[in-house]
């Protein structure tokens, strides 16, 4: 069995290259079988904070002499290694599990990138050139319909999972759990006064009443779709002249799941907030002017809506996304207090988590503002 646990989770170190030559030789056919770690191309790829993203290659004098051997099995010669990265608790092997099987339906529906070996640890998968998209290309509106196109395609899939939408509160009760210890331990001054007489349980408990009121369906959720979830096709001849006209596909589906429609949409819109190319701490930007405009948040409502088939009042679906932004922002502050100290990537997660948290304090304290104001001009008007 293969065991990464010593490995480092980080940079192009020698282990790592010896490692991924194992993986291959041991997982991949052909040319494959011959390799060593002095033979392969290798490269360090950026992937998010979750996981580790390694790009191997076999050599061109290599697979071309195996090649002319006939006796090959079609094996790639590029492909990518994907090292996950820490597991958190109870159920947290499970989701792993559960990824894995999302992984392979959507590679064999052509939906996703190809399967070409799961290890201990990892995965082997399809290399495809291209590179995922920047925070600021969100924005571009013939990319903004394909990604909500995308996105009603992976919602109007049926998967052998369950049914309710029992993912977003499992896992905030499992992180909850972790937090708690975590929380009462030594923390960073500002995130105490963030939650100084804040209870995150009795926070949850109105938070499922509030959403529950919204009557969002529950469909199949990618429930990470950000920029770099999202890569963009390259084609070397025409990647000047024509760039939007590439094909993109969706990746990474760690969190896929059957969950609300509204989170997914109100996920992808908040993280046209965020990026995450920032090079000096907290290695994140947040911008909130570059919240998509009720325009913009219109244009994807509307190319998700005509895509399923539905003749939804998209009005009636940007009100539903902006109650779950409470979720979405909830979810993450949680999954980043609990990577705070633990995870080996580098980043900032205590501000991470600080950021999304006071987002949603702030964004709850205006709908309850919004919902009172309402209310008031009810009363009148019946007077």
């Amino acid at each position: 069995m293969l065991n990464i646990g010593n490995k480092k989770m980080h940079g192009e170190t020698n282990e790592m290259r010896e490692l991924a030559a194992r993986i291959c030789k041991d997982y991949l056919h052909g040319a494959w079988k011959n390799v060593t770690a002095d033979d392969i191309g290798f490269k360090h790829i950026s992937g998010g904070l979750s996981n580790l993203l390694y790009h191997i290659s076999l050599p061109a004098n290599l697979y071309d002499s195996y090649d002319d051997t006939k006796k090959h099995h079609n094996e790639p010669k590029e492909v990518l290694i994907r090292i996950y990265g820490q597991t958190h608790g109870e159920g947290a092997l499970e989701a792993l599990i559960t990824e894995s099987v999302i992984f392979t339906l959507l590679s064999e529906r052509g939906l996703g990138p190809k399967l070409h070996g799961i290890f201990p640890g990892g995965r082997i998968e399809e290399y495809i050139n291209a590179r995922p998209l920047l925070t600021s290309e969100l924005a571009n509106e013939k990319l903004s319909v394909q990604i909500a196109q995308k996105m009603a395609q992976l919602h109007s899939m049926e998967v052998p999972l369950h049914k309710e939408p029992a993912w977003l509160w499992n896992t905030i009760d499992r992180w909850l759990k972790t937090c708690d210890k975590k929380l009462k331990g030594d923390i960073p001054p500002f995130i105490k006064n963030l939650l100084k007489g804040v209870d995150l349980r009795e926070e949850v408990k109105w938070l499922r009443t509030r959403l529950e009121q919204e009557n969002s369906p529950v469909v199949f959720c990618h429930n990470d779709m950000q920029e770099g979830n999202i890569l963009m096709f390259v084609d070397q001849q025409d990647k000047e002249n024509n760039p939007l006209e590439q094909q993109i596909v969706i990746i990474d589906f760690e969190y896929c799941s059957y969950n609300y429609r509204g989170f997914d949409i109100a996920n992808h819109f908040i993280e046209w907030v965020y990026d995450y190319k920032e090079d000096n701490e907290p290695f994140f930007r947040a911008n909130t002017k570059n919240y998509p405009t009720e325009k913009q948040r219109l244009n994807f409502i509307r190319a998700y809506l005509d895509e399923r088939g539905s003749r939804e009042n998209p009005k009636k679906v940007l009100r539903e996304v902006e109650v779950f932004t409470l979720a979405t922002n909830f979810f993450w502050s949680l999954w980043s207090f609990i990577n705070a100290e633990t995870s080996q990537i580098p980043f900032g997660y205590w501000e991470y988590g600080f950021s999304r948290l006071s987002a949603y304090f702030q964004l709850k304290e205006r709908l309850s503002c919004n919902l009172q104001i309402k209310r008031k001009v009810e009363c009148l008007s019946l007077d």
